[in-house]
């Protein structure tokens, strides 16, 4: 079978849990022995070059589609105007500006590439196909979220071929919106949703919400969670003397970065935890500066600016050697995720996870057993879980062993691969 992912790259400035999944599972898909490659659209999957690993060009370049929105005689650019924006360089620059991954003052945007072959990229999609075609004509097209739905009915018309289509998160960028914007763009996903002929969810709680968000019916709707390869990650005990918590994802106030900043100086002010640490790693655009400063010039004034590192190389085959400095691990994310790939990392590490009762989160910390929940998601309540937790060297313990037995035998990448692969095998036995 070959398989084509098309996937949003982001440029690799920050940790993209979700570019990160898709990536991981292009791999999976070839250790089975099929054929599948990952296409990038808007920016590269790194900063390095504008291919992946498997040399596929980036589509829908970030730059040529911003001019091609805003500016109605760049829609039918010639050429070489065309490669010129998206070349590395040029690619390069958009990755670093934090405009390309916030969706305020994207709604029109997001409107024209979910309309596909009616938007204002038709020129882009146009390009896509004839590559599809000519070059790496698939047996079935994934598209990595419900925000690339507009190209699903061109695809299936030319290539005459299923899609199916993986949720995670589209609410994010959807609910950051004005409500206008909201229930136009439901609407729109509703409409092509008719388009896909699978959708996977990576938590029941998300089939759940976007069941009802997308109209989609039960029988086309599949839940197979996020796996990695417990292979890639080697596990330790959870440090302890002295307690390191850890955090891992893009630093910004939306993924809880604050919370768990003014946790930590609540926590380091509770008697027997003046030694607390705090690691984090995960990046950041040049839209969370100004944040970043603001916690610096906070922990200053408590007296704590020495007592957090900033890890800088957030790559997976660096992960390992992170989490073995740490005792926990706690990403806030301030409404909750779908999933949230650094939970499994953690785990398969051996680091037990501290998370808030949001979104799938506790879903996956009941099957895990690999860590606990709080609540509020307000910093008092984080602190006072980081207290209970680091106290009791037993349950630590116990959460670390089972951590890595779930990431073995349940978030396994051979495992959910092939749960993947079932439905490929569906519904392309479907489509004849």
């Amino acid at each position: 079978m070959k398989i084509i992912n098309i996937v949003p790259g982001f440029g690799g400035t920050f940790y993209c849990g979700n570019c990160l999944r898709d990536s991981a599972f292009t791999r999976s898909l070839k250790k089975t022995g099929h054929e599948a490659y990952t296409l990038p659209l808007y920016m590269p999957l790194s900063t390095i070059n504008n291919y992946d690993k498997d040399g596929l060009p980036v589509f829908y370049g970030a730059v040529n589609i911003y001019f091609e929105q805003n500016f109605r005689f760049l829609r039918k650019m010639p050429e070489w105007l065309h490669k010129f924006f998206n070349s590395p360089a040029i690619l390069r620059y958009a990755a670093k500006k934090s405009e390309t991954t916030r969706a305020k003052g994207l709604e029109e945007m997001t409107i024209s590439m979910l309309k596909g072959a009616e938007g204002n990229q038709k020129d882009e999609l146009d390009r896509l196909i004839d590559y599809l075609k000519n070059h790496e004509k698939p047996d079935i097209v994934h598209l990595s979220n419900a925000l690339l739905m507009g190209l699903a009915g061109q695809i299936r018309k030319e290539l005459n071929i299923p899609v199916i289509c993986s949720l995670q998160d589209e609410d994010v960028w959807i609910d950051a919106m004005s409500d206008d914007y909201r229930a136009k763009l439901w609407g729109l996903m509703c409409e092509k949703g008719l388009d896909i002929d699978a959708f996977v969810s990576v938590s029941k709680f998300f089939a759940d919400k976007m069941k009802d968000n997308m109209c989609i019916p039960d029988e086309k709707l599949h839940i197979v969670p996020i796996g990695v390869d417990p292979g890639v990650y080697q596990y330790s005990s959870p440090i302890k003397n002295p307690p390191v918590i850890g955090y891992l994802s893009r630093m910004n106030k939306a993924n809880g970065f604050e919370l768990l900043i003014d946790a930590f100086i609540e926590l380091k002010k509770k008697e027997g935890f003046e030694n607390v640490l705090l690691k984090a790693t995960g990046g950041k655009t040049n839209d969370d500066d100004k944040f970043l400063k603001a916690q610096m010039k906070k922990l200053s004034k408590n007296g704590f600016e020495n007592d957090i590192e900033f890890i800088n190389d957030f790559r997976t085959e660096k992960l390992s050697s992170f989490f073995e400095k740490i005792s926990v691990l706690s990403v806030p994310v301030l409404n909750g995720e779908a999933f949230g790939l650094y939970q499994l990392e953690a785990l398969a590490c051996g680091v037990p996870i501290v998370q808030p009762d949001l979104a799938a989160f506790p879903e996956i910390v009941e099957k895990t057993k690999g860590g606990d929940i709080f609540s509020p998601n307000t910093p008092a309540a984080l602190a006072s879980k980081f207290a209970e937790t680091l106290l009791d060297n037993d349950k630590l313990k116990e959460y670390s062993k089972n951590g890595r037995k779930a990431v073995e035998t349940i978030y396994n990448a051979d495992i959910t691969t092939q749960q993947m692969l079932s439905i490929y095998e569906q519904v392309i036995s479907n489509n004849k």
